[in-house]
């Protein structure tokens, strides 16, 4: 099956439309790779959200998976150029898909899964079952029949210093708001935190089930670590959070702001809908897409919390 991998990941010349997966430089130990702003498909290989790595004089720790098993081999590939030491650890920030799905070639090459409590009903879930059936049909070859949802080794209940090499990760449940599991690894001594999904940067983010309230707080809650880099789970690095992670909020807040108020005068969703004012962020990549659901879904959870 690696073998088959390997040579899919090969295969870059017939996918024009694939990003790289070459790494960036974000501080002395830390590195990451960005995915396109897009949706998956089998030209990008589902490599749609960002990943990244810390080296450590004793291993290399992996942040989130990305988006298909050969995507994770070429993450592989490209950190044997940085360094000759294992990938110890995958920390994982949620269970979306986009993140996940290469998680069987980390545990291939030895790495150790770590991953928040809260996705534990997901993973077991019929959602997660139908959701890689369906990919496996849109996403061949990239998905296919032995791609596999993969469990975490350890699940965390709460915060956790991850010590390798000396080196400190702070493991730090924000959930539930993107996702119930949402997680935040933050590298104090550079300065340098991987935000997962919980922050979006040049598109609009997928609301979907999110607690979006929560997910408001835990931005802010990013903020008050006053970080000098932020990897977010889509789109490029910000060296000023505070400016750049303010789309995000301000779209939460738009959101809750827009729907809470038809949900409490009960107006009909699809009046409400075209009567908000969107033009802040329509111009936005995903925005045709996206949308309109995020839209849905805040309005029925403002529903449940004017209750």
């Amino acid at each position: 099956m690696l073998l088959s991998l390997a040579l899919a990941a090969g295969a870059l010349s017939a996918q024009p439309q694939a990003p790289e997966v070459a790494p960036q430089k974000v501080s002395a130990s830390a590195w990451f790779v960005q995915g396109a702003s897009a949706l998956g498909s089998p030209a990008n290989r589902n490599f749609i959200s960002n990943a990244g790595f810390v080296v450590t004089p004793a291993g290399v720790v992996v942040v989130d998976a990305l988006g298909s098993p050969a995507l994770a081999l070429q993450l592989l590939e490209e950190i044997r150029k940085v360094t000759p030491l294992p990938v110890t650890h995958v920390v994982l920030t949620h269970y979306h898909a986009d993140h996940v799905y290469g998680l069987q070639a980390f545990k291939a090459a030895g790495a150790k899964v770590l991953a928040h409590r809260g996705a534990r009903d997901y993973l077991a879930s019929d959602t997660a079952r139908l959701r890689l059936e369906a990919s496996r049909a849109e996403l061949a070859p990239w998905i296919d029949g032995s791609t596999q949802l993969v469990a975490p080794d350890e699940w965390l209940d709460g915060p956790r210093d991850l010590v390798v090499g000396g080196v400190t990760l702070r493991l730090l449940p924000v959930g539930p708001a993107h996702t119930p599991e949402d997680l935040l690894v933050w590298l104090p001594h550079e300065k340098v935190l991987f935000a997962g999904d919980l922050v979006f940067r040049g598109r609009i983010p997928f609301v979907g089930q999110a607690d979006s309230r929560r997910w408001v707080a835990a931005l802010d809650q990013i903020l008050g670590l006053e970080a000098g880099v932020v990897v977010p789970g889509h789109g490029p690095l910000t060296r000023d959070a505070r400016a750049d992670l303010q789309l995000t909020r301000d779209y939460l807040v738009h959101l809750r702001r827009v729907m809470g108020q038809a949900a409490k005068n009960l107006e009909p969703w699809e009046e409400a809908y075209r009567a908000a004012d969107w033009s802040r962020f329509e111009h936005l990549p995903l925005f045709q897409v996206a949308n309109r659901m995020n839209a849905y879904n805040t309005y029925l959870l403002m529903e449940q919390e004017k209750d």
